[in-house]
């Protein structure tokens, strides 16, 4: 009979099984990415109920079967429960799991990603954060830390590191004055660049540090919200809701 292991995760997601079961998906520290049951989770006594919710965070107390996991405890440390106050915050949430769900790997190094959903979650609890902000701030990164990030340092013809000022959707990154002519791109203003610049190079537990104007805000959203629906082929439903 295999041994326990102790992981440390978020739970993406949760379907019922049976009458009393749960199948959820835990993004882990040491794994990436696993498939866990949990026995008689959905019982009101059970010790599970909460513990298997999307978004808790903490230790899981597995065995590894042939192909899932089974889930025998688990030590919660944040349930985020302040999303569920703000419907909006709820909704970006989700997204936020599925997205993660959708690009990370079983038995692949993702502790980035967790950090980055678990800091992304604490800024979506604040007030002090706009949810707009929170949001282009996790798929710039998320996409940075899956190497679909786009090149906001250098001209990517000339290589230059001065007067950038064209962004190129479909080249990925930043285009200096010289240079513009020969892609189709847009200007975007130097405080949207720095704060994309910011994005893609600062250490997640720094991310969530500065605020832009509205009007940065604003070209953010839809610079991002271009890029995103470029470089990522995929439905998410909860979009639907945001």
């Amino acid at each position: 009979m295999s041994q326990a292991e102790v992981m440390t995760g978020m739970v993406l997601k949760a379907m019922p099984i049976g009458d009393y079961d749960k199948r959820i998906t835990i993004l882990t520290k040491e794994r990436g990415k696993i498939t866990a049951f949990a026995r008689g989770a959905r019982r009101p006594n059970s010790q599970l109920l909460a513990a298997t919710n999307p978004f808790s965070f903490g230790e899981f107390e597995l065995f590894e079967g042939k192909s899932s996991y089974t889930v025998t405890k688990a030590s919660i440390s944040n349930y985020f429960r302040e999303l569920t106050e703000d419907l909006d915050a709820t909704y970006m949430g989700f997204y936020f799991l599925e997205f993660a769900d959708f690009y990370c790997q079983e038995n692949n190094d993702e502790r980035e990603m967790l950090k980055l959903l678990y800091q992304s979650f604490r800024a979506l609890a604040s007030e002090a954060y706009n949810n707009e902000l929170v949001r282009v701030i996790f798929e710039l990164k998320a996409l940075t830390i899956n190497g679909e990030g786009p090149t906001m340092y250098n001209c990517m013809h000339c290589k230059s590191r001065d007067n950038l000022h064209t962004f190129a959707i479909r080249r990925g990154g930043m285009f200096c004055d010289k240079c513009k002519d020969s892609v189709q791109g847009f200007q975007i203003m130097d405080g949207t660049k720095y704060a994309m610049q910011y994005i893609v190079s600062s250490e997640i537990g720094k991310l969530f540090s500065f605020t832009v104007s509205d009007e940065v805000l604003a070209e953010l959203v839809s610079t991002i919200r271009q890029f995103v629906g470029h470089y990522v082929h995929h439905k998410f439903n909860s979009e639907a809701f945001l």
